[in-house]
């Protein structure tokens, strides 16, 4: 069983709802789902896990979130990452999405094996990108 650990920050629940819809995918994928908030989550989890998914809203000025997210992205190096599949995925409410392509393009030169270039909605996810989430989940699982 593939250990699947997937990192969240949420202020409204909406990358909440994303990031549970990731988990309930990795687990009927036949996966181990780990899910944790990025105030709980460590580097060391990361190292450990298999796959990775990655959730945060866009803030400010299209950056992650800077009191829990950034810091535990920036804990990360390649030891943690590389080699890994990664589902990266969000909500934003203004903005065309820059920040998912600066995160992934971090991830990336970390090494991670991107899968896709990041799930983005604005504000609350819809039915069509849970389901989205979801698959990830089953990916990465597999």
């Amino acid at each position: 069983m593939k250990k699947v650990l997937i990192v969240y920050w949420s202020g409204t629940g909406n990358t909440q709802a994303m990031a549970e819809s990731v988990s309930r995918g990795v687990g009927d994928g036949g996966g181990e789902s780990i899910l944790k908030d990025a105030g709980n989550a460590t580097a060391d989890l990361v190292k450990e896990a298999e796959a990775l998914a990655f959730g945060c809203p866009a803030m400010g000025a299209e950056v992650l979130e800077e009191g829990e997210m950034e810091p535990f992205i920036a804990s990360l190096g390649s030891a943690e990452v590389g080699d890994k599949s990664l589902g990266l995925f969000g909500s934003y409410d203004w903005g065309d999405g820059q920040w998912m392509r600066d995160w992934a393009d971090r991830m990336k030169g970390l090494g991670a094996k991107l899968d896709g270039e990041g799930i983005i909605v604005q504000l609350e996810p819809t039915e069509e990108a849970l389901i989205q989430c979801y698959e990830l989940g089953k990916r990465l699982a597999g």
